[in-house]
């Protein structure tokens, strides 16, 4: 098992999500480089082992993955194992709702197909519980849009509701400019008089802050809201051919990376419950965890803000972001 060293605590609000560890291909700048071009599955295991050794050494105790991350959820539980963790040492989460479909390839026609129905949920269920099942706390709906017909799919949400009898929490992940609509609806949802969600993954960062007052109402109504792309798949760090203005100037004040400057920013959200870090190296992991020791006064909060781009804008870049 990783040894956490001397005076590291567990971190409660960084968690570690596998996009880019379980497949050859995604969308994060320089994510090729990252992985050395090399896909076998077992190099990429054993670069998967290194990046949770060094998340679990840094404190870190949440882990999110997902069917569509091509073998994530087999990686971390292949790991949990190795390591001798159990459900209680860590939080698990994981996601239904896309099948991947680029069969190991870099360039695919499609990575990832979307499906929200009862029988996806019925097919997808077991093999995450199967490989998961041991650590799993929260499964969550994968990237629900407002045409998503689950939001009135009340079969589909009864049954996701009767994951609470197993001990986990069923939640929802959100996606493209209109994310507060889904969690405002998704708010309203209940079987029986029983909330269907209680937690909800989102996009929040310097760049994309249209979220943050409907997480807000989540987290106040006891949801717990994990953040995602916090970096905004590599747009926020050091690699990033063009940074905010703000972010340059105060990383350049503080001699502060990029990316433990962006982190800090949606760590000081207090909505924020668990900010999940998207890297693929330990390099990149330690960058992120320094984020944790980064105080911000309410004025360099209010100048990094100013990052914020419209909605339309941040998710139109992001989907001519290249598969890499």
């Amino acid at each position: 098992m990783p040894v956490r060293p001397e005076g590291v605590a567990p971190s409660p609000r960084l968690g570690l999500g596998l996009a880019a560890l379980g497949r050859p291909g995604y969308i994060n700048l320089g994510h090729a480089n990252d992985l050395e071009r090399e896909y076998d599955p077992q190099v990429m295991q054993a670069r998967a082992f290194e990046v949770l050794d060094a998340a679990h050494a840094g404190g870190i105790r949440h882990f999110d993955a997902a069917r569509s991350y091509g073998l994530a959820e087999t990686f971390l539980a292949l790991w949990l194992t190795a390591r001798g963790l159990g459900r209680s040492d860590v939080v698990v989460s994981s996601k239904w709702g896309y099948t991947y479909t680029a069969q190991w390839q870099v360039q695919a026609a499609q990575h990832e197909v979307k499906d929200h129905s009862l029988a996806a949920f019925e097919r997808q269920w077991p093999e995450s519980n199967a490989l998961l099942g041991a650590w799993l706390r929260v499964y969550l709906v994968h990237s629900v849009t407002p045409e998503s017909p689950l939001l009135t799919d009340t079969v589909t949400l009864e049954r996701l509701v009767r994951l609470r009898d197993l001990g986990i929490m069923p939640g929802l992940s959100v996606s493209g400019p209109h994310q507060a609509e889904v969690v405002e609806r998704a708010l309203t949802l209940n079987v029986d008089g029983q909330p269907v969600f209680g937690a909800v993954q989102a996009t929040y960062n310097l760049l994309e802050q249209s979220a943050g007052p409907v997480l807000r109402a989540a987290h106040a109504a006891g949801w717990t809201v994990y953040v995602k792309e916090a970096l905004a798949n590599g747009r926020l760090t050091s690699r990033a051919t063009s940074l905010p203005a703000q972010l340059t100037e105060l990383s350049q004040q503080r001699a502060l990376t990029p990316d433990a400057l962006a982190l800090a920013f949606v760590l000081a959200q207090p909505f924020a419950d668990v900010v999940l870090s998207g890297a693929t190296t330990p390099a990149h992991l330690h960058s992120n965890l320094s984020a944790e020791q980064v105080q911000l006064d309410g004025a360099a909060v209010s100048l990094l803000a100013q990052s914020t781009e419209s909605p339309e804008t941040y998710w139109q870049t992001r989907s001519n972001l290249t598969w890499n």
